[in-house]
């Protein structure tokens, strides 16, 4: 397939030409280490050592009277301040187990619960594009060495895969062991994570490698071909930035596609989680490099843009005994882009008192994150809402589309 051969827009679309960006956190974000609950009564005393504290050294960006955003965000605190940004909090799929297979998978497939699967609500979303209206044409775009999940099925995709991608591998081998080590050595796991940290502090920045520099078209989906990129140089979270900087490029062209998606490993923080600075400090410094890198990729386009920044499960409101935390359940969501109607915490908290935790040791969910997905489809690209309970997420009737995520 190729890239460059879609049908120009219509005049009655021109006027309104959405994008959507999926980025998906794989691992288990940390939601109340990204969006803390410092209001809450039982934060600061649940989390110890790894709390973002509300005032002083370290303390959160005001969101409002109960929550601050991880400091290591000033770009997105930005957009916040904008309304371009909107937070949903104590959201989680259906799935409540703690593995992260089974619960990538359900995220990206879209189903009430572990099935196998052969497609992804993303790509049965863009073959449900209603024909001739607001979205065309009906292609995604898949980011990375392999197609996503939430992006196979009948609808085309194009793939493209920076070199960029080459980078994360050896931070994913760890991050694995890690996890390994913390159920059978927590001591063993301590010291590789102390180790990991020590060989980051004292590393250089990564070169980044220019984005045509491409790998091979995955089974099953198109090679796209190179957008225009800028030279190659040392910078830091080269990982981040190079795959937002590509996906920019290729969505904000006239004639390119409008719907992919995009996965960053490295969120299971299971030792030395390191929330005001460390691990996971850092990876929320890259995170918001990379929001930062896509808006302005998308120039004039961003108006017309939402991204979804979703991950797998959250993490247990207690600390672990190396630092970290394990895997949990609810978790927070991020809406950025200029089509958001942000500026707000969408939230029913469920509080963090010890009868309110899920299991007595996670964020208990209160929002379906499917509610959140179907709104953003229903309102930003106009997919019925009886096509999105039964093609898009089958067996969902019950998580109605939620409302006013979406500028009118």
């Amino acid at each position: 397939l190729a890239l460059w051969g879609f049908l120009p827009r219509t005049a009655s679309a021109a006027r309104r030409d959405p994008r959507l960006l999926t980025m998906i956190l794989r691992g288990g974000l940390d939601g109340i280490a990204m969006v803390a609950p410092v209001g809450d009564p039982a934060y600061a005393g649940l989390r110890g050592s790894i709390a973002v504290p509300a005032t002083g050294p370290g303390a959160g960006l005001p969101l409002d009277a109960m929550f601050a955003l991880n400091l290591n965000m000033p770009f997105l605190h930005g957009l916040y301040q904008k309304r371009e940004a909107l937070i949903v909090h104590a959201a989680a799929t259906p799935y409540r187990g703690r593995s992260h297979f089974d619960g990538q998978d359900v995220l990206e497939s879209g189903l009430g619960g572990v099935a196998r699967a052969d497609d992804g609500w993303l790509n049965r979303a863009i073959a449900g594009l209603p024909k001739g209206d607001r979205v065309a044409p009906g292609k995604g775009l898949a980011m990375g060495p392999v197609v996503p999940l939430v992006m196979r099925g009948a609808a085309p995709v194009l793939s493209w895969v920076p070199r960029v991608y080459n980078l994360p591998l050896r931070e994913q081998t760890v991050q694995r062991l890690i996890d390994l080590y913390n159920v059978t050595d927590p001591l063993l796991a301590k010291a590789l994570a102390d180790g990991l940290e020590i060989d980051r502090v004292g590393a250089a920045p990564a070169a980044a490698p220019a984005v045509k520099d491409a790998g091979a078209a995955m089974p099953g989906a198109a090679m796209a071909p190179a957008p225009a990129a800028p030279a190659p140089g040392a910078r830091p979270f080269a990982e981040f930035v190079g795959a937002a900087e590509a996906a920019a490029r290729f969505l904000s062209a006239a004639d390119g596609p409008r719907i992919g998606a995009l996965s960053y490993n490295g969120w299971d923080t299971h030792a030395n989680e390191g929330v005001v600075t460390g691990l996971l400090a850092n990876r929320l410094s890259g995170l918001d490099a990379a929001i930062k890198a896509f808006a302005e990729g998308m120039g004039p386009a961003w108006k017309d843009t939402v991204v979804l920044i979703v991950t797998e499960f959250g993490r247990t409101v207690r600390v672990n005994g190396t630092a970290g935390t394990d895997h949990g359940t609810a978790t927070a969501a991020l809406l950025v882009g200029g089509a958001v109607d942000g500026g707000r915490v969408v939230s029913d908290w469920p509080g963090l008192a010890e009868t309110a935790l899920h299991e007595g040791r996670d964020l208990r969910p209160t929002r379906d994150l499917r509610a959140v997905l179907k709104g953003v489809l229903a309102d930003h690209l106009g997919i019925p809402a009886g096509a999105l309970a039964s093609a898009v997420f089958p067996d969902s009737a019950a998580a109605r589309p939620e409302p006013g995520l979406i500028r009118a």
